[in-house]
């Protein structure tokens, strides 16, 4: 799923941390990092981390309610 617009960062790594399967961030290269290693966070928004937002990114979750908690974050943030 793209996700776009993350202005508060870090109630959305406290959405994925909260998250009870994998969360991997697909980078341009088509590599995927666990998001729910504080390593991968720290250095994978370090690459893509702008003027205090994030214009988009894509993840994967795995389970359902997963997917359900990161969009409720997108539309309520």
């Amino acid at each position: 799923m793209k996700v776009q617009n993350i202005t508060d960062i870090e109630k959305f790594f406290k959405v994925v941390d909260s998250c009870g399967g994998k969360v991997e961030l697909v980078t341009g290269e088509g590599d995927r990092l666990n998001l729910k290693s504080k390593l991968s966070q720290y250095v994978s928004m370090a690459n893509i981390f702008s003027n205090g937002e994030i214009p988009e990114l894509e993840i994967i979750a795995y389970e359902k309610e997963d997917i359900d908690k990161l969009v409720d974050f997108m539309i309520n943030g």
